[in-house]
């Protein structure tokens, strides 16, 4: 047996949590296949890494000379395998596009612009409803560019090393059944909606804690919050059972309005991001323009937004 950089983390993991049992739950593992795998490294270095006590585990002088080069290895290993990924994507060979996005219209249209543009080009997506997970997979060059959104001015989370350009920023507005009492105004006050249900797709970010704080400034507590997919937020919509947000490109879909908010108090804004140093950052200006001209399209396609444009 000789030493990986896997247990290298594995004794990161188990210094950093303080005990076995808070570690084994971050590595996802049970604590007694932790507990042999832990002895099988300390006699693979030859010695006890960890003194145990009630209180948890703290290292041994040889555990900490261990952490020191384990603090070394680890992120070198990370850079070299990022590096390694960014040079080999460099290689010529045909256009490549890897996207990644969180779920919304844009992500088609783009796609389709790209193999407009690029015939013969290999383009290739990925969904998440974690931008931390795009961003990071950018970040190693497993994707190439990531479409993301935040609500407000807040910055994607995760990868500080991205360099982000600004799509367009939307605001949002309410989605109802095409049979709901409030289904034919042209702008509605948040206060209107306090006794309704609200169905939202699943994200990261502040979006939630802002949309609770624009309630809360409207004057009320919004009722319960049915979190799902956004096919599913659809169906509660248009069956009566909630009210949903969404973004104002939202397509028109059958048995459903979307109405705009006065005052806007909810926005997102759509942004590009990729990493500098990577052989995409070469075509980032022309994917960001196209990026924009999808967003443009999907705005001109919502009836409601493309008139709520116009009135302003």
């Amino acid at each position: 047996m000789e030493l990986e950089l896997r247990h290298l983390r594995t004794i990161r993991a188990i210094a950093e949590a303080g005990s076995l049992t808070k570690a084994s739950v971050s590595l996802g593992l049970a604590q007694p296949a932790l507990s042999t795998q832990l002895k099988r490294i300390e006699r693979l270095l030859g010695g006890d890494l960890f003194e145990r006590s009630r209180e948890g585990v703290q290292p041994t002088p040889l555990g900490e000379l261990v952490l020191d080069r384990a603090r070394v290895l680890l992120p070198a290993a990370r850079e070299l395998q990022e590096e390694a990924a960014r040079f080999a994507n460099a290689l010529d060979g045909p256009p490549r596009f890897r996207l990644g996005a969180t779920h919304g219209p844009l992500l088609g249209a783009l796609v389709d612009r790209l193999m407009a543009e690029y015939p013969g080009a290999a383009v290739t997506t990925a969904t998440s409803w974690s931008t931390r997970q795009l961003v990071g997979q950018v970040a190693s060059g497993r994707l190439d560019f990531a479409l993301v959104g935040g609500c407000g001015e807040s910055r994607p989370q995760g990868d500080e090393q991205l360099a982000w350009r600004e799509i367009g920023t939307d605001p949002i507005f309410v989605m109802l059944a095409a049979d709901h009492p409030l289904a034919g105004e042209q702008e509605l006050i948040l206060r209107q909606l306090a006794a309704e249900q609200w169905t939202l797709a699943p994200g990261e970010g502040c979006f939630a804690d802002c949309f609770a704080a624009a309630c809360s400034r409207a004057g009320f507590t919004p009722l319960s919050m049915y979190e799902t997919d956004t096919a599913s937020c659809v169906h509660l919509v248009q069956v009566g059972r909630a009210v949903g947000l969404c973004r104002a490109t939202f397509p028109p879909t059958a048995g459903l309005v979307t109405v705009p908010l006065a005052g806007s108090p909810l926005t997102w804004r759509h942004l590009l991001g990729w990493h500098p140093a990577a052989a995409a950052a070469g075509t980032a200006g022309e994917v960001t323009g196209y990026a924009r001209t999808a967003h443009a399209e999907a705005a001109g396609r919502s009836p409601s937004y493309a008139g709520w444009l116009a009135a302003r």
